[in-house]
């Protein structure tokens, strides 16, 4: 009988952001980017590879999913047969205590647990470097995902030289994300497809231009634990990208009202004296990185704010991990 390699990966926020890209099919960002897994989400990932399957499979939190789902994670179950001598087909089981699709890395999550998964099913033995790289392939903010803490990404510019990295580990410094849920539904555009629009804006090159300065003072003040230098480049740069996805053809807009009240509350937060900052990615919902020993106090004012449907939260999480191996 064969048995299934589970592995499991927590998502990410992006702190500097990575929108567009240099390379579509290896998926090499326009430029580097920074951020921290969040513990307490998860994407839990189990894989077999069965001779006696005559395609892939994927269930999706307990259902069969999409034609389009199940493809995008045949391409990459390829490209660990390249990799490997397993030419058979894999049975894939993959759930998340956490919405899919809606702005929460779920891609991210999902293809750093894959990955790991599907490696170690193939008889690979990967490093962390290898690991990141594979992942990239199927999300490229999955390659975040594998190394724990708080994590750079270096663009690169060649599959080899694409891959994160952590530069400080998950205790380094406390942190939590109050992740505000605005919207539970699969967004309509995905961060694949708005990845390909992003040359189209006039901000785009400019926001490249700059990402190295931002680059420098996250790592900073992360490094230095000053909450207040963080806050400001964090912001800025969400807002960056945000402009940027506006500004394409077509525009993406994926903030709601909600979205923006959030905004504008934290922000009077921190203004009154509350350690407390906003980022979004690709959806409706707003990261809210406050101190650790703030998470409650911020989940209960984002609980009362109007059009939040629930607050999840999280701290900074450790590196993707394997759970089964036989």
């Amino acid at each position: 009988m064969n048995q299934f390699t589970t592995a499991l990966s927590n998502p990410n926020i992006a702190l500097i952001k990575y929108w567009g890209n240099r390379d579509e099919r290896l998926r090499i960002p326009s430029n580097g980017s920074i951020s921290i897994n969040l513990a307490g989400l998860e994407t839990r990932t189990s894989v077999c590879f069965d001779p006696t399957l005559p395609q892939d499979t994927l269930t999706l939190n307990g259902a069969p999913a999409g034609n389009a789902a199940r493809e995008r994670v045949s391409a990459f179950l390829d490209q660990v047969r390249v990799m490997s001598e397993v030419r058979s087909f894999a049975a894939v089981v993959s759930e998340n205590n956490f919405p899919t699709g809606a702005g929460i890395a779920s891609s991210a999550s999902a293809f750093a647990a894959l990955g790991l998964a599907a490696s170690h099913a193939a008889g690979l033995q990967l490093s962390e470097q290898e690991l990141s790289r594979l992942a990239r392939r199927g999300s490229g903010s999955a390659c975040r995902s594998i190394p724990g803490g708080f994590v750079e990404w270096f663009a690169g510019d060649s599959d080899e030289t694409s891959f994160a990295e952590s530069f400080a580990p998950a205790g380094h410094w406390a942190l939590g994300d109050c992740i505000a849920i605005v919207s539970q539904a699969h967004k309509s555009t995905g961060s694949t497809e708005g990845h390909s629009t992003a040359s189209t804006s006039l901000l785009q090159d400019t926001r490249i231009a700059t990402t190295p300065r931002r680059l420098e003072t996250c790592r900073r003040a992360i490094i230095n634990r000053d909450f207040n230098s963080l806050a400001e480049v964090v912001e800025l740069d969400s807002n960056l990208m945000h402009a940027v996805m506006m500004t394409s053809q077509p525009p993406l807009l994926y903030w709601q009202p909600a979205t923006l009240g959030i905004m504008q509350a934290v922000q009077e937060w921190r203004s009154g004296g509350l350690p407390c900052f906003y980022t979004i990615d690709a959806g409706p919902n707003v990261h809210v990185i406050c101190l650790e020993n703030k998470i409650e106090h911020v989940a209960a004012r984002l609980q009362r704010l109007p059009g939040v449907l629930e607050v999840r939260t999280a701290t900074v999480g450790g590196p993707a991990r394997l759970i089964v191996q036989r």
